[in-house]
């Protein structure tokens, strides 16, 4: 039997600040994190930062490389 995750909290906000801090579309973040494995389209993305999706730990080890940030970043905030 699958168990889902019940959201308490999340990090969308924080995401897509980043992503615009950077200057950078979800469709071309996603053709990043594409050629670097991640198998992630758009649609997917954009519930992570609407907070409708909890995100995936290699997506966020990606982001991490691309914004050249902490993981404190993704947290801001959240505490």
């Amino acid at each position: 039997m699958e168990q889902k995750l019940r959201r308490d909290r999340f990090m969308g906000e924080n995401l897509r600040i980043l992503r615009e801090k950077h200057d950078i579309s979800q469709e071309k973040l996603c053709a990043e994190l594409q050629r670097r494995g991640c198998d992630i389209g758009r649609s997917t993305y954009a519930k992570y930062e609407a907070g409708e999706l909890n995100i995936k730990i290699s997506v966020l080890i990606e982001l991490k490389k691309i914004y050249s940030c902490s993981y404190d970043d993704f947290f801001y905030g959240l505490d």
